[in-house]
This record gives C-alpha cells, sequence and structure tokens, in this order.
C-alpha cells in the first residue's frame, strides 16, 4: 500500500513530452504582470516623449475649432460633424499608443513562451458549463492566491501614490497663489513621479510573479512514477515486447550463424570455452573469414555441428582467444595469417591423406 500511495505522488521531473503536450493546450508558464510592467513602462517612456507632439496637436485642433466656432450653426448635422472630426483627430493622435500596446502585448509573450499558436483553449468544453465546476475554479487554491496578490498589488502601489503626494502636499497648499499653467506644471511633474515608481514596483512585482508562475507550472507539470513509465513504453515501445524482439533477433541470427558451420573448413577451439569456425576459398575470398563462433554452450554445439558434418576441429587455444575476438563476417588480420594458414594446411592434407 505504501509503496502505491508513493507510486501516486507527482515527483518526477516533467519530461520532454509532457511538455510538450502542456504547450499544445495552451498550458504555459506566463505572467499577467510582466504584461502590465512592461504595457505601463513603455507607455510612460513614450508618454514623455510624445507628449509635447500630443499636446501641440491637440492644441491646434482645439484652435481650429474656436476659431470657427462663430462659423458654425449650431444644428444636429453640424454637431454631429465636429463630433466625428474631433473623433478622427483624435483617434490619429492616440493610435501610435493603441499600436504600442499591441506590440508590448505580443512581445511581453513571446519573450516569456516564445511563438506558439494553437486553438485547443478556444475549444468547447462542457465541464466549463458546470456549476460545481465553476463553483470550485472561484473558490480554488490559485484564485484565492490570484485574489491575494492582487490585494497586495492594489495596496502597494496605493501605499507608493499616498507617499508620494504626501511628501509633495506642502508644495501643493502654495498653488493656489501660482499661475495656471505652474500649477498644470506640478500636477504633471508628481503625476510623472507617481507612475515612476508604480513602474518601478510593477516591474519588481513582475520579477517577483515570473518567478513564482514558472514555478507553479513545473510543480503542475511534474509526474507519477507510473506516469513516467507509461510514456515511455508508449514513446519506445514496452521494455518487455522489446526485449522479446532482441531475443528473437539473437536466436535468427544464431541459426544463421549455425547454418554456417557445415560449410566451414576447420573449426579452432580452446577445448572447452570457446570455438570459431574458418571458412576459405581462394578464388572468392582473400583471406579466411569467420563464419561462426561462440563461447559456452554455443561453442559445444559449433563442435557438436562440425563432427556431424565432418569439419575438421582443430585444438589452439592462443589462436582461438584471438579469433574469437573477430567480428562475425569478418576477415582474418594479417598477424593471424601464418597461424591459419598452418593450421588450414593441415587440415588440408588430412584431407588428402584421408581421400
Amino acid at each position: 500500500m505504501a509503496e502505491e500511495a508513493q507510486s501516486g505522488e507527482r515527483t518526477e521531473d516533467a519530461t520532454a513530452k509532457r511538455r510538450n503536450d502542456f504547450r499544445e493546450k495552451g498550458q504555459v508558464a506566463q505572467s499577467k504582470e510582466v504584461h502590465t510592467a512592461a504595457i505601463f513602462t513603455i507607455l510612460l517612456l513614450f508618454w514623455v516623449l510624445y507628449l509635447p507632439v500630443f499636446i501641440q496637436e491637440l492644441t491646434t485642433i482645439l484652435a481650429l475649432i474656436f476659431q470657427s466656432i462663430d462659423e458654425i450653426t449650431v444644428t444636429p448635422s453640424k454637431s454631429m460633424e465636429v463630433a466625428l472630426y474631433l473623433s478622427q483627430e483624435l483617434g490619429l493622435l492616440l493610435a501610435p499608443l493603441f499600436i504600442l500596446v499591441l506590440l508590448i502585448g505580443f512581445f511581453s509573450s513571446f519573450f516569456q513562451i516564445g511563438w506558439l499558436f494553437t486553438t485547443k483553449p478556444f475549444q468547447p468544453d462542457i465541464s466549463k458549463f458546470n456549476p460545481i465546476t465553476g463553483m470550485k475554479r472561484i473558490f480554488s487554491k490559485k484564485s484565492i492566491v490570484e485574489l491575494v496578490k492582487s490585494i497586495f498589488k492594489i495596496l502597494l502601489i496605493g501605499y507608493v501614490a499616498y507617499s508620494t503626494v504626501a511628501d509633495n502636499f506642502e508644495q501643493a497648499l502654495v498653488l493656489v497663489d501660482t499661475s495656471i499653467p505652474d500649477t498644470l506644471m506640478f500636477l504633471g511633474k508628481t503625476a510623472g513621479i507617481i507612475l515612476a515608481k508604480v513602474c518601478g514596483v510593477l516591474i519588481l512585482l513582475a520579477f517577483i510573479d515570473l518567478l513564482f508562475v514558472r514555478y507553479e507550472m513545473e510543480e503542475k507539470m511534474k509526474m507519477t512514477k507510473q506516469e513516467v513509465k507509461e510514456e515511455f513504453k508508449e514513446t519506445e515501445g514496452d521494455p518487455h515486447v522489446k526485449s522479446q524482439i532482441r531475443s528473437i533477433q539473437r536466436q535468427m541470427a544464431r541459426r544463421r550463424m549455425m547454418a554456417e558451420v557445415p560449410e566451414a573448413d576447420v573449426v579452432i577451439t580452446n577445448p572447452t570455452h570457446i570455438s570459431v569456425a574458418i571458412r576459405y576459398d581462394a578464388k572468392e575470398m582473400n583471406a579466411p573469414v569467420v563464419v561462426a563462433k561462440g563461447s559456452g554452450i554455443i561453442a559445444m554445439n559449433i563442435r557438436k555441428l562440425a563432427r556431424e558434418n565432418n569439419v575438421s576441429i582443430v585444438e589452439n587455444p592462443p589462436v582461438a582467444r584471438l579469433l574469437h575476438n573477430i567480428e562475425l563476417g569478418g576477415t582474418i588480420p594479417e598477424e593471424l595469417f601464418k597461424a591459419v594458414a598452418e593450421i588450414l594446411a593441415h587440415v588440408y592434407s588430412l584431407k588428402s591423406a584421408s581421400s
């Protein structure tokens, strides 16, 4: 029972296949805080650079409307025309900001998870319409963590904004005696400081959240020992089946090898351990070839088959050991030519004498 309980624990790191499966389903470690921090930071920098152009263009538009206001007859059609004109001009002024937001959203995702296109998250899932499942999601651990994170973020940003305003409160009291441009300049400067500090906080939160999200995803992708075994069977095949296949392949190779023994010229042995069958055809071969070899039971079978087919058996332990290291079907190396030639000459002379 203890082993079964342990086998159900997710203790194994995710395999490449499991990571790929999660990725195809759209389940990736992506932090929303990174999106927020990137958008706020880049927009702040862009707005600081773009603000002079925006104010100048807006001033020009408003001045044009005020200059021609006496010539405009107030009618529903004229009012609609002016509103449409203002919408078009403001749309053109704000278009760079909208385009920048889209680009930031794309690249913040790309730098986190790379290129990923999948439609699986959009496929209908009946379980999502189950009210019980929906309630479980609302009160799940993940939902609570997200709620705590949101509350903490709001409190932290609120504190930063409050502390900045409090530091400049005394300066704000004297604004009643200053001109409107100076008041706007002070408000703009204070707002810029607040936004800059908020961006710093968001960047810090995004970094922490990204680490947490990646850790959470790694934990989610972990596998049990049984899952690892099942996946290995699916990808690599059942080890038992593969072992059986290898055993069958070895048996077939051994049968083919043993079929070559009756055609051999001589079997050289180390009396009790090794047998190597040699064949040589001067018309077809440049050197003798090892057609069968083996040790133990296989060596005994080679000798038995050799005797049944009148193949000469020669005991020569040193040569047998050296020949046993040669690959099956391999030719005799040059340093063994003399020793093997002497054995073959002896075998041929015995055959000639007996005939």
